[in-house]
């Protein structure tokens, strides 16, 4: 019987494998040899120039051409390969044996004269001693003949026993020089899944021009991204279908998780991916919670990532429930900051917000309530008044009267005989922010929440001559309730103390509207959710060799990782949206009713937009085609700029690869793209009469240059802005737990409030423990990572392999520096007051490019956060 040896030496891999094949019957382990690598070929040389054509001509047919492939694929957050124990022994072994990657070459032509596909050419590849950085290197050889014609694609094998991350990988020698494949997706181990991975080279085609030898594979690729709609999806699956949000709920944890479904005619809402987990056995129309919430293994974000984010949202919520470990102080310093408390106790806190930093008083300012409606963190409610008398368009029989208690002598008073209100109107002096027919179905049923209370409500704003807003009024409506007969009042600016705090507390109310507006409307809504049906479609309909793909698929980047994290833990039934926002549980059916009311595809696009809230005019004779009806709109002003050098680059892009406008109309993938986004990703709205058709390059053009900006930079100026202006909870509160003093007072309410006003207003806010659960969120969601990707900063593989398209992102890359010139210069101007002035915080949020950190600036490619 042969015994266990041990094997003193240097290398433990080789001692594993000579151990291992001791134990494998029928081996005799002293005659067992190694392999040897095959040594390097000389003209295996990098940067190897394109053989002419003569001397192409003068080989034979026979002739076959020594081609090098260079494998990268991406090491692991620990330094290794793949995971240790078992399967990493297992590996160590296949790299010995040199059956670990295994590359087939797949010619683009089919043969002429049997007009089938070419043969494969099959080569391992083989891992290199000496790596130094992020990723581990691989080399394989081929011989190629030189009838094979061009390589399209490469099929790849993964012979170990775990996936790996494959990057890239470039073939050397050929013909027609470097041929570059950009993979960036995991591979599974053939020991799991037996079927072969197909990547396409750098080369974009439209369907119509897709060579000969690839166009089944194009095809297959597709069908396998789409699966068959059945079964629940395994964590590997790269399966993308769609379903409703049927899982924000939790009802077989508890019946007060209980939530409806959206999507549909009751609750109409866009689509996510489908995830296929068995049905809840108390509610079937909901899905259970349990297990991953899935994703396709391509989106979800790097391992770096994934740690970097789930590392700042622990310690943030540790900080935020426990202040005293010091532990995190050291870990972290830029998070949080050491205050040394009177009593010696070393205590931790969050990081001042810039607001607070220039001006702690800020948040009593009337002109800086006014200023940040157009330059803060929601710029997308304010409208212009376009008609008047206001009426609410609700039912009066079950929400009471219509008119509204905003009336011409009393908004005549407040602007003090300057001008009348029809002039006023006429001469688009007057603004408004109308949260009354969103909120006022929901009053009754929030207030029913312990702890919370809502209102409708709507803010008044004049424009003053120096281009600001003036705050004028603020109305707060209740709906019949409790046998109680509607009830509303008017509150404005005062001197008077009583008047004063009544003013502040109904500012109060109103930002609490606001920020709920915000979070779940203009931020979550109109970004993350629309947007994954886009994301959804594109795989499920364009291959990943349409060049509509690859100018897209930047801007998709970990979104759905980012949304699915979002379903998990905070839009899900009692989360930090449902315990620390004012809709409280019912948070998910405004968002539903909004979309329902407000969004539409066209309005997405920031032109749109801003006309269809009467805050921008066409003009083609003024800038971006738009004479703004403020001047002095920061967000509009810089984001305009953005648009348009998003909308020149997607126009250069499109021109290239469609130079006849027939050439969109007969693109049979875009088209079934273009279709499944409005038919089954927004199933709810598919009748609408708003969608833009798809028959030139200018509607492509239209409908990419609006997805692009809802993903890059409608999403920045949404999101990176929150810790600086909600993580100052006095400056922007999230949720009022208390009604109005003046709301069927009893004497003892009204007598404290007279006594303590400064009591109520504590008591209107947040709690302190809703204020740091906030506080601690919003410093995650507005920070960028270290490997985060700016719109424009770097090129695409397969932009830069085209020499027209990398002349046209050089460009783009050229106007967002600009952008950033002359943000800069704006801020710096004192005529500027909506960005410029005593306590300002400058407005940076279309700045395109950032550092890591908190910083206020920023424009990733996609929704990332």
């Amino acid at each position: 019987m042969l015994k266990p040896q041990v094997y003193q030496q240097s290398n433990p891999t080789r001692a594993l494998l000579r151990f291992t094949k001791q134990f494998i019957p029928g081996n005799d382990h002293s005659s067992f040899h190694l392999k040897p690598r095959p040594k390097a070929q000389k003209h295996f040389k990098t940067g190897f120039k394109p053989r002419s054509s003569k001397a192409i001509a003068s080989l034979s047919q026979d002739t076959k051409i020594k081609v090098k492939a260079i494998v990268k694929v991406k090491r692991n957050v620990g330094g290794l390969l793949t995971s240790l124990g078992i399967d990493q022994g297992l590996n160590d072994i296949q790299d010995l044996l040199g059956k670990t990657i295994l590359l087939e070459l797949i010619s683009a032509e089919l043969h002429p004269k049997s007009e089938l596909e070419k043969p494969t050419i099959k080569g391992y590849a083989h891992r290199r001693l000496s790596q130094a950085n992020e990723y581990v290197k691989y080399e394989a050889g081929f011989e190629v003949p030189l009838d094979f014609g061009e390589v399209g694609a490469i099929s790849v094998e993964n012979g170990y026993h775990t996936e790996v991350f494959l990057q890239e990988i470039v073939l050397n020698g050929l013909p027609q020089g470097n041929i570059n494949v950009t993979c960036g997706s995991w591979i599974h181990s053939k020991y799991k899944n037996n079927r072969k991975r197909v990547f396409f080279t750098n080369k974009s085609y439209v369907p119509s021009q897709t060579p000969s030898g690839l166009r089944r594979l194009r095809k297959e690729e597709i069908i396998i991204l789409r699966g068959n709609g059945l079964g629940k999806q395994q964590a590997g699956d790269r399966i993308y279908d769609y379903d409703v949000y049927n899982d924000i709920g939790d009802p077989d944890k508890s019946s007060e998780l209980a939530r409806p479904v959206l999507g549909g005619k009751k609750l109409p809402y866009p689509r996510r991916c489908r995830t296929g987990r068995p049905r809840s056995e108390i509610d079937p129309t909901s899905e259970i919670r349990k297990g991953d919430f899935y994703i396709p293994r391509d989106e979800a974000s790097s391992e770096v990532k994934q740690i970097t984010f789930y590392a700042k949202t622990s310690v943030s919520l540790i900080q935020a429930f426990v202040p005293s470990i010091g532990l995190w102080k050291t870990l972290l310093p830029q998070l949080f900051k050491a205050i040394n408390i009177p009593n010696g106790e070393d205590m931790l806190r969050f990081e001042m917000p810039k607001t607070m930093k220039r001006d702690k008083f800020c948040w009593l300012r009337d002109g800086e309530f006014g200023r940040q409606i157009l330059a803060g963190l929601n710029p997308f409610s304010i409208k212009l008044v376009m008609e008047w008398p206001i009426n609410s368009k609700l039912d009066p029989q079950i929400y009471g009267p219509p008119e509204s208690m905003l009336t011409t002598e009393l908004i005549e008073a407040q602007i003090g005989g300057l001008i009348k209100v029809h002039e006023a109107i006429k001469q688009r002096k007057l603004f408004i922010l109308d949260y009354h027919d969103l909120l006022l179905p929901f009053v009754s049923k929030v207030r029913e929440i312990e702890g919370t209370t809502l209102y409708g409500s709507r803010t008044l704003f004049f424009l003053t001559p120096e281009g600001t807003l003036r705050p004028l009024a603020i109305e707060l409506t209740r709906p019949p309730i409790d046998g109680k007969p509607q009830w509303k009042q008017v509150f404005t600016p005062c001197d008077h103390s009583t008047g004063l705090w009544l003013w502040i507390l109904a500012k109060a109310h109103v930002l609490a509207h606001d920020s709920g507006y915000h979070q779940l409307v203009s931020h979550w809504l109109r970004t993350h959710c629309v947007t994954e049906p886009y994301i959804i479609a594109t795989h499920r309909q364009l291959s990943v060799m349409h060049p509509i793909f690859r100018l897209l698929h930047p801007h998709f980047r970990n979104t759905m990782a980012i949304n699915a994290l979002a379903r998990e833990s905070l839009i899900n039934a009692g989360s930090i949206i449902e315990s620390s926002f004012s809709p409280g549980k019912y948070s998910m059916e405004i968002c539903s009713f909004a979309y329902d009311q407000l969004w539409r595809f066209d309005n997405e696009a920031l032109p749109n937009d801003l006309i269809s809230r009467g805050m921008a005019i066409e003009d083609p004779t003024a800038p971006h085609g738009l004479k703004l009806t403020i001047e002095d709109y920061p967000f509009a002003n810089d984001g305009l700029i953005l648009w348009d050098a998003i909308k020149q680059w997607v126009s250069d892009y499109v021109h290239h690869y469609y130079p006849d406008p027939s050439f969109v109309s007969s693109d049979e993938e875009l088209q079934a793209w273009w279709t499944e986004i409005r038919t089954v990703g927004h199933a709810d709205k598919k009748d609408e009469p708003w969608w833009p058709e798809l028959r030139s390059p200018h509607n492509l053009i239209d409908i990419l240059t609006t997805i692009i900006w809802v993903a890059s930079g409608h999403h920045a100026a949404v999101n990176f802005g929150q810790y600086t202006y909600a993580g100052y909870i006095l400056n922007r509160p999230t949720i009022a737990r208390i009604k109005m003093p003046t709301e069927d007072p009893t004497d003892e309410d009204w007598n404290r409030f007279l006594e303590k006003p400064e009591s109520v207003l504590l008591e209107t806010y947040p709690s302190k423990l809703q204020a740091t659960t906030v506080i601690a969120s919003l410093y995650v969601l507005s920070y960028h990572s270290p490997y985060e990707e700016y719109i424009g900063e770097h090129i695409e593989a397969s932009w830069a392999d085209d020499p027209i398209i990398k002349t046209a992102f050089e460009k783009f890359n050229g106007k967002l520096k600009e952008l950033e010139q002359i943000i800069n210069q704006r801020n710096a101007n004192p005529e500027l007051k909506n960005r410029n002035g005593a306590g300002i915080v400058p407005y940076e949020l279309m700045i395109p490019f950032s550092k890591p950190g908190v910083t206020g600036k920023g424009v990733p490619y996609s929704i990332s956060i």
